[in-house]
């Protein structure tokens, strides 16, 4: 009897370390921005980044546009969406982590 139940204590330790550090590995992930802007923002800004004139979307590869905008802004606008504009909130959506690594991905996409 005691060998059952010190069997059945092992697997449960087991399996919950197991589920622990599988919970880690998925945090230690990052996430990727580019996957995301396919993913979600592609419809309206243009698999370039380019947007689209008739939409009115940015041009995320223009250095001047790059220049007017923080960061801060960026994640703001994905965030909570843009007034007046067809920009959709996406922070039901997407996590911190993930807006953070699509205001990255966006970054990378200004011309040289």
């Amino acid at each position: 009897m005691r060998t059952r139940i010190g069997l059945a204590v092992t697997c449960l330790l087991l399996g919950w370390g197991l589920f622990v550090s599988s919970l880690a590995f998925h945090a230690a992930v990052p996430a990727d921005g580019a996957k995301i802007f396919k993913e979600k923002c592609v419809m309206c800004h243009g698999a370039d980044g380019k947007g689209f004139a008739a939409l009115k979307t940015p041009d995320f590869t223009d250095p001047r546009w790059q220049a007017s905008m923080k960061d801060k802004q960026v994640h703001d606008v994905i965030k909570n969406g843009k007034k007046g504009t067809a920009m959709a909130a996406f922070g039901d959506q997407l996590s911190e982590e993930e807006i953070t690594a699509l205001v990255a991905y966006i970054r990378s996409l200004k011309k040289k």
